[in-house]
């Protein structure tokens, strides 16, 4: 009776173990399959972020190609190099300033003067570099002597500035000075009003603040610009 007992036990004890074993391999298999799933799908998002990334660079290029040589306002005939933009075409920041410089208007390129070389510093005390963000103006082409733009050449200029940033789609738009502030918010309020809080362009938030160039002139407005970059980097870390 205790030898057929201990018979049954042993039996019972082997089928638990193969039990056991069974079940181990089943969930090791789940754990492979989960894991191709989700490398699978990292592929895929990575895949998909590129491919966007790619259609932004596409369709830039399309409104650069579409401006050619412009000749919508008298700006045309004093410029040496039209300014379009650079940086990241899914940028999820857009420094929008005014207008080329002299140093913008020889190289093509937008802020790579004294006022773009603290623009830069900027961006990188925000732990980014210029390859992270989108970089911009109100105005492609430089006003002679860097005299303010006028209204009709913001009226030539402004579809184009907005159609790069439909195709950005930034997450925040940062306004760089005066003229910046006011076409993009379509309002008179003076750039001390307007900064130090968020506004909202086609339902995308806006920061103001203080051009590179203002604080080359006023460097004590560095700490007033640096609360702004705060709020900034606060919102983008959300």
């Amino acid at each position: 009776m205790v030898e057929g007992s201990a018979e049954e036990q042993l039996k019972l004890s082997v089928k638990l173990l193969s039990a056991v074993k069974a079940l181990k391999s089943h969930v090791k298999d789940i754990d492979k399959y989960a894991a191709g799933v989700s490398l699978k799908k990292t592929k895929r998002v990575s895949k998909d972020i590129k491919i966007k990334a790619q259609d932004n660079e596409k369709d830039l290029g399309a409104i650069r190609a579409e401006m050619g040589d412009c000749r919508l306002c008298s700006l045309a005939g004093t410029r040496k190099n039209l300014v379009f933009g650079e940086g990241n075409p899914r940028a999820k920041i857009v420094f929008v300033g005014e207008a080329p410089g002299a140093d913008e208007d020889e190289q093509g390129l937008p802020f790579v003067g004294r006022a773009g070389q603290l623009l830069t510093k900027i961006i990188e005390a925000m732990g980014l570099s210029r390859r992270d963000v989108y970089i911009c103006n109100i105005l492609k082409c430089r006003p002679p002597q860097n005299r303010n733009p006028l209204p009709e050449e913001i009226t030539a200029c402004e579809p184009f500035l907005k159609q790069q940033l439909k195709i950005i789609s930034p997450q925040i738009i940062c306004a760089l000075g005066t003229f910046a502030a006011k076409t993009l918010l379509q309002t008179d309020a003076p750039i001390s009003v307007l900064r130090g809080r968020f506004h909202h362009y086609e339902g995308i938030k806006l920061m103001p603040t203080y051009h590179p160039a203002y604080l080359l002139r006023n460097p004590a407005a560095k700490k007033t610009v640096w609360e702004d970059v705060q709020l900034i980097m606060k919102e983008l870390q959300k």
